[in-house]
C-alpha cells in the first residue's frame, strides 16, 4: 500500500464514520418526529396488496411514468442510483488498491455491463431531469411547479448524482489506461472509450476513488443535517409511504373517493359519545395529524406536480398543495424539540409538560410551539385560512402526487377542528349548513317538492312502496330535484329508463342530502346525522342497486355510507346508459351533430375513475366524433364547485369555472357536456359570463343520448 492508498484509506474511513453517525441520528430524529402522530392501525391492514402495490409503484414506476420523458428519466436515476451504490462500496477497495474490485461479482462481465448501461441511462436521466428542472424553475413561466420548493436543494442533488456518475467512469478510464480493467469492451464501451483518452497513472484510480467517497459521504452528511430535505430523503422514505396509503388497492391515489372518516386516538369518532374535552374533533395541532400525516410530510420531494394540477393554484389562489404540506413539515419538526420533551397541549388546552422539562427546549421551539396551526398573517398561523379553504377536493394533488401523499385528507381534517371547535368558516357557507340541518338539503327548498321534477313528464315515475319490487333506486339527489338546471338531466334520465324498460323507483320525499358538502367543508355532525338517515331508509327500502346522476352523491353512497354499514352496488346514470345502450335497449338513430367536447367531473372521473362511459354514450349519439379539452381524463380541470366551494364565494384570483370554460370554448365545441350537476351549474354560468349562451349549450350527457334517440320511442 504506497502513501496515495494510505492517505485515501484513512480520509475515506474517518468521513465514513463521521457520514454514518450523523445518518443514524437523522434517521432517529425522523423517527421521533413521525411518531409524535396520532395511532393510525389500519395502516397494517392487507400486507400482500400493500407490498403487490409497493413492487407496482416503485418498480413499476407506475405514478412516475404518467409523464413519460420525465418518469422515464426518474426510473433511470432511481434505479441507477440503487444499482450503482454497489461501485461506491468498491470504491472503498479502490482506495486501498488501484487495482481493487468487489469481491465475488466484481470480475463479472454481466456486472460490469449492468453498471456500465445504468451508469450511461442514469447520466443520460439525471441530464434531462436537471435541463426540465431549469425549463420549468420559477420564473421561466407562469406559476412554475418549482415555485416554493428550496431549489438549492435539487441543485445539490442533482449535481451530486452528476459528480457520482463521472468519477464511476474516470475509475474505470483509468483502470483502462492502466491495463488493470476486467471486463470486455462489449461489456463496459464507455468505460474503454474514456480509457483510451487517458494517460496511464497508477494512483489515479484511488484518488477518483476517494473524491466520489467524498461527493458520497458529503451527500450523507448534508442530507443529515437536513432531516427536512425531502428532495433527498424521498428515496427512503417514499416506500413506506406508498406502502402505509390508506387504500393500496387503488393505484391512483390512496386519498380519492372516500374521505377518512373522523378519528380519535386511532378509532373512528362516535359522535353520540364524544366529548370535546377527551376526544379529537379534527386537527388543531399538527401532532395531532396521524403518524402517516407526519410521514407524508416528510416525504415531500417538493416535485410541485401537485401544485401544476392544482386549480386552486392555477387561478391565483394562496393554496398549493405542495406548499401546505411544506409548511406542515416544517412546523413539525422546528416544534419537535418541545414535542419530544414531552410538551404539548391537552384538549383543554393546557399544557401537559412541567416547567423543568421544558427547562432544556430550544427558545425557537417553544416559540414554535405557541403558534396556532390556522391563522391569518396578524396571528402567525402556519396555514392561512385563505389557503384552507380554497381547497375544492377536486383531488388533482393525490392523483399527481408520486409518492401517495394524502392532501385532501389531511385539508378536511384541518376544517373539521375550524367548523366543528372553532366555528370559524366562510360566512356564506353558514346559510349552507344550516338549510341540511333544517331542511335536509342546501338550497333549503321544502322538502314536499322534491318530487316537481316529475311533472309535466308523460309517464309515471315509480316510487318506493308504491311498487313492489324493483332493480335500481334512482337517487335524484339535491340538485336534481331543486336546481333548475339539474332538473332536465333528472328528467332525460327517468325518461330513458322508462323506455329502456329499466325497472326502477324513486325515494321522493323520503330521500335527504347526502351529506357531501357537510362532509367536505368539515362538518362531521351533519354528515353523519343526514348519512344515518339514508342508511336506515335504502336498508327499510331493499336497496340493492342505486343509479345516481350526482357524482358527489355517487360517491358518498357508493364509497362512503359502507363506513355507516350500507353496502349496495352503486352506478352513475352515464355508466347505465352505456349499458343500456351497448345491450340494444337504447338505439341512437338520429345523430346529434357534431362539435361537442366533454368535461369529466372530478368526483365521477378522478375520484372513481369512471372515463369511458360517459364518452362510450357521446360516441353513440354523435356524429364525427368528440372533440377533447387538452386536460382531460385524470387530467380534468375542475369546475371550482366540490369540496362545498358550491355554496362559498370565489373572491380571490380568478374564477376556476372561467378559467375551465375558457379551455372549452377554445375547442370551438358547439355543445359542452357534462356528467354532474355541479359542473352543469359552473360550467353554464361560466359560458353566460363570456356572453356565448346564445352560441354554445351546456348539456347533460343524457340529454345528448336522449336527442338522439326515435322521437316516438
Amino acid at each position: 500500500m504506497g502513501y496515495a492508498q494510505i492517505i485515501a484509506t484513512v480520509l475515506a474511513g474517518a468521513v465514513t464514520v463521521v457520514a454514518v453517525a450523523l445518518a443514524v441520528r437523522a434517521v432517529l430524529t425522523i423517527t421521533a418526529v413521525i411518531r409524535q402522530g396520532q395511532p393510525d392501525p389500519a395502516r397494517f391492514t392487507d400486507p400482500a396488496t400493500r407490498t403487490s402495490t409497493l413492487l407496482k409503484e416503485s418498480v413499476g414506476h407506475t405514478r412516475m411514468l404518467k409523464w413519460s420523458a420525465i418518469g422515464a428519466a426518474h426510473w433511470f436515476v432511481m434505479v441507477s442510483f440503487v444499482i450503482l451504490s454497489t461501485l461506491v462500496l468498491e470504491a472503498y477497495f479502490e482506495a486501498v488498491d488501484p487495482e481493487g474490485e468487489l469481491p465475488i461479482i466484481g470480475h463479472w462481465a454481466i456486472f460490469g455491463f449492468v453498471t456500465e448501461w445504468f451508469g450511461i441511462l442514469g447520466l443520460i436521466g439525471i441530464l434531462y431531469l436537471i435541463y426540465r428542472r431549469q425549463a420549468d424553475k420559477p420564473g421561466s413561466k407562469k406559476r412554475s411547479r418549482f415555485l416554493g420548493s428550496t431549489m438549492w436543494q435539487g441543485y445539490f442533488v442533482e449535481a451530486i448524482i452528476v459528480g457520482v456518475l463521472i468519477c464511476g467512469f474516470l475509475i474505470r478510464g483509468f483502470k483502462v489506461a492502466n491495463d488493470h480493467f476486467p471486463y470486455p469492451v462489449w461489456a463496459a464501451p464507455l468505460s474503454h472509450a474514456i480509457g483510451n483518452a487517458l494517460p496511464a497513472w497508477e494512483d489515479a484510480p484511488t484518488w477518483v476513488a476517494l473524491v466520489k467517497l467524498l461527493i458520497s459521504m458529503g451527500w450523507l452528511i448534508t442530507i443529515s443535517l437536513n432531516p427536512t430535505m425531502g428532495v433527498a430523503w424521498h428515496r427512503f422514505l417514499a416506500f413506506f409511504n406508498i406502502y402505509f396509503k390508506r387504500s393500496p388497492e387503488k393505484p391512483a391515489g390512496s386519498g380519492l373517493g372516500a374521505l377518512k372518516p373522523m378519528m380519535s386516538e386511532g378509532k373512528p369518532l362516535d359522535f353520540e359519545e364524544a366529548d370535546p374535552e377527551k376526544d379529537l374533533f379534527g386537527v388543531a395541532q399538527v401532532e395531532q395529524f396521524t403518524w402517516k400525516g407526519l410521514l407524508d410530510f416528510s416525504t415531500c420531494t417538493e416535485c410541485g406536480r401537485c401544485q401544476s394540477q392544482c386549480p386552486a393554484w392555477n387561478t391565483a389562489k394562496p393554496l398549493s398543495p405542495k406548499l401546505l404540506v411544506l409548511s406542515l413539515r416544517d412546523h413539525a419538526y422546528a416544534k419537535a424539540p418541545y414535542l419530544l420533551a414531552g410538551g404539548g397541549k391537552d384538549l383543554t388546552g393546557e399544557e401537559k409538560a412541567t416547567q423543568e422539562q421544558l427547562a432544556g427546549v430550544d427558545v425557537l421551539a417553544m416559540a414554535e410551539s405557541e403558534r396556532p396551526l390556522i391563522g391569518g398573517v396578524d396571528e402567525n398561523g402556519v396555514i392561512d385560512p385563505d389557503v384552507l379553504w380554497s381547497c375544492t377536493t377536486c383531488g388533482a394533488c393525490v392523483e399527481q402526487c408520486p409518492v401517495d401523499i394524502e392532501h385532501i385528507d389531511h385539508i378536511v381534517d384541518m376544517r373539521r377542528y375550524q367548523v366543528l371547535i372553532e366555528s370559524s368558516f366562510p360566512s356564506e357557507a353558514g346559510v349552507m349548513l344550516r338549510n341540511l340541518e333544517n331542511k335536509g338539503n342546501p338550497w333549503g327548498a321544502p322538502q314536499n317538492t322534491r318530487e316537481d321534477w316529475t311533472k309535466g313528464l308523460d309517464f309515471e315515475v315509480p316510487r318506493v312502496g308504491e311498487v313492489e319490487d324493483f332493480e335500481y333506486l334512482f337517487w335524484v339527489g339535491c340538485a336534481g330535484a331543486f336546481e333548475d338546471r339539474a332538473k332536465k338531466t333528472t328528467r332525460a334520465v327517468a325518461t330513458l329508463l322508462h323506455q329502456a324498460g329499466v325497472n326502477y323507483a324513486i325515494l321522493g320525499e323520503g330521500e335527504t342530502c347526502s351529506g357531501d358538502p357537510a362532509r367536505r367543508i368539515g362538518n362531521e355532525f351533519i354528515f353523519q346525522m343526514l348519512a344515518q338517515q339514508n342508511v336506515e331508509t335504502l336498508q327499510e327500502a331493499g336497496v340493492k342497486k342505486i343509479v345516481a346522476t350526482c357524482p358527489h352523491c355517487f360517491n358518498t353512497l357508493g364509497n362512503e355510507y359502507e363506513q355507516l354499514g350500507l353496502k349496495v352496488e352503486v352506478v352513475h346514470h352515464t355508466q347505465l346508459l352505456a349499458h343500456l345502450v351497448a345491450t340494444g335497449k337504447l338505439t341512437p338513430v338520429q345523430p346529434v351533430d357534431g362539435g361537442i367536447t366533454y368535461h369529466d367531473p372530478c368526483y365521477l372521473g378522478r375520484h372513481n375513475r369512471v372515463f369511458e362511459a360517459p364518452r362510450e354514450v357521446l360516441g353513440s349519439a354523435i356524429e364525427g366524433g368528440l372533440t377533447e379539452m387538452p386536460r382531460n381524463s385524470e387530467r380534468s380541470f375542475c369546475c371550482g364547485a366540490g369540496g362545498a366551494r358550491m355554496w362559498m364565494e370565489e373572491r380571490i384570483g380568478k374564477r376556476i369555472n372561467v378559467e375551465r370554460t375558457e379551455e372549452a370554448l377554445a375547442t370551438g365545441a358547439k355543445t359542452i357536456a357534462v356528467g354532474c350537476p355541479f359542473c352543469y351549474t359552473m360550467i353554464g354560468d361560466g359560458v353566460t359570463g363570456k356572453g356565448k349562451q346564445d352560441e354554445v349549450e351546456v348539456v347533460d350527457v343524457a340529454t345528448v343520448l336522449l336527442r338522439s334517440l326515435k322521437q316516438d320511442a
